[in-house]
């Protein structure tokens, strides 16, 4: 027993931390601030605020399920447990799996925007390939084990949270805190109600926070999860929250509106220049190179697990029976990952990403209210608040792309029909006679206890 002890690795609180720290930033800071700026104008700083308070609330659902049933299935142990194995708990599951997929995509099509502003300018239609080298360099690093993963989230979030941090503040010293007055009317939300924009680019704010979730999928292998996942999820959206309203002000004070949004998918190095010369933006490049290569190792790591384990639970068809391919969930999420960003440009993957995470977390909400009242100690108004908020925040947006990219919707539309029907085909295929799934889910019980039980040996 003491050798199995000795080569088990558990992610510690920081590891953790960094996991999730790495996911959010990774996209968050360095592609989604120029998108909401476009959206909202001098507001963008406040979107950031506004979309960390949705998250607030939305956090609070993931926390008591985190809690009350860590795994390394993370939100898909949480969807069977409120809806029961099924087509409905397997469909929103793989919602959020090809959300965080797309995140993945996000992140790597971000690495490529700002490395190539190293290279001269007939480069910059190579930002795609480099965000495949990323995501294959991810997989290998995947493969090495949990200590490897930890070490280096660990490290580079370090490096980014106190490069970043300082590049914040120095900004802000340096060119002083903005003028916000919200009388810029972005040219893509003309057509919109006042404010309606602002609305909707809570969907985009909403989505550099939800690297959050990520830390769920973390639950089986974290020490103390009972307890650390929860806090991990709390410090994690906290830290975020600091760093991207601080850079959102800094950003805003160096740079006019229209100059953001000309350099939407490289803001932050293009805000860096006139306020530190050259040697900035090239630090700035430097920083967003490590977060987003960070950012795609965690997110691979527990996009991977999630996949892993709806596998084993039977929503998925059984992945080890591919006996010839090591780690064949790891091989299909980076396969993934790389489609979308080879087909894909970066406004449309994080439009696709929002979307599909806003129905997931509805349906999070909804099924810790109506389901587990009896099974797990919460407040059942505020799961209430934060579905509604989604409610809002899903509308609005859905319309905004109804009205100026709805391409995104036919998308989005088709993938998640898809996946309803590929679901409620694949569950049919083991209901027996009387109406009864066979999930395994006895046997994933069994195997975590067993596992416990070794751990405490």
């Amino acid at each position: 027993m003491e050798k199995l002890k000795s080569t088990t690795q558990k992610i510690s609180l920081l590891g953790s931390i960094s996991l999730g720290t790495g996911v959010m930033i990774g996209a968050g800071i360095f592609v989604l601030m120029g998108q909401i700026a476009e959206l909202v104008g001098d507001l963008f700083p406040i979107a950031f605020i506004a979309g960390a308070v949705v998250v607030g609330f939305s956090s609070y659902s993931y926390v008591k399920f985190s809690n009350a049933y860590p795994s390394s299935g993370g939100v898909a142990k949480f969807l069977t447990k409120a809806y029961g194995p099924g087509t409905a708990a397997g469909s929103f599951s793989l919602l959020m799996y090809v959300s965080m997929v797309v995140s993945e995509s996000l992140v790597a099509g971000t690495f490529g925007a700002y490395t190539l502003r190293l290279f001269p300018q007939e480069y910059t239609g190579y930002a795609s390939v480099l965000g495949v080298v990323l995501l294959g360099t991810a997989y290998i690093v995947n493969i090495s084990g949990n200590k490897i993963i930890e070490a280096t989230a660990t490290f580079t979030a370090i490096i980014k949270v106190v490069g970043i941090a300082l590049l914040a503040i120095s900004g802000l010293v340096i060119s002083g805190l903005p003028t916000i007055t919200g009388s810029y009317t972005p040219t893509s939300s003309q057509s919109l109600p006042e404010g309606f924009g602002f609305i909707a680019a809570l969907a985009l704010s909403i989505l550099a926070y939800k690297g959050f979730t990520t830390i769920t999928n973390q639950g089986g292998d974290v020490k103390n999860p009972h307890k650390n996942v929860g806090r991990s999820i709390i410090i994690s959206i906290a830290v975020c929250t600091i760093i991207y309203v601080v850079l959102a002000l800094s950003v805003a004070g160096g740079l006019s509106i229209k100059e953001i949004i000309a350099a939407k998918d490289y803001a932050l190095a293009a805000a860096a220049k006139p306020v530190f010369g050259e040697w900035g933006s090239i630090l700035t490049i430097f920083l967003a190179i490590i977060a987003t290569v960070s950012g795609v190792i965690a997110s691979v790591y527990s996009a991977s697990r999630m996949l892993g384990m709806l596998s084993n639970m039977k929503q998925v068809p059984n992945l080890n029976n591919l006996k010839n391919l090591k780690n064949p969930a790891l091989i299909f999420t980076v396969t993934l990952a790389i489609f979308l960003t080879v087909f894909f440009d970066l406004t449309r993957i994080a439009s696709i990403g929002a979307i599909f995470y806003l129905i997931m977390d509805i349906a999070i909400h909804w099924g810790l209210f109506k389901n587990l009242k009896n099974e797990v100690k919460f407040n059942p108004v505020i799961p209430i608040i934060a579905m509604l908020m989604d409610i809002v925040v899903l509308a609005a947006f859905v319309y905004l792309k109804y009205v100026n990219d709805p391409f995104v919707l036919i998308v989005a539309a088709i993938g998640i029909i898809l996946i309803f029907i590929s679901q409620y085909l694949f569950m049919k295929s083991h209901t027996d006679e009387d109406g009864n799934m066979h999930m395994g889910m006895e046997e994933i019980g069994k195997q975590v206890v067993d596992k416990e039980e070794i751990m405490k040996m």
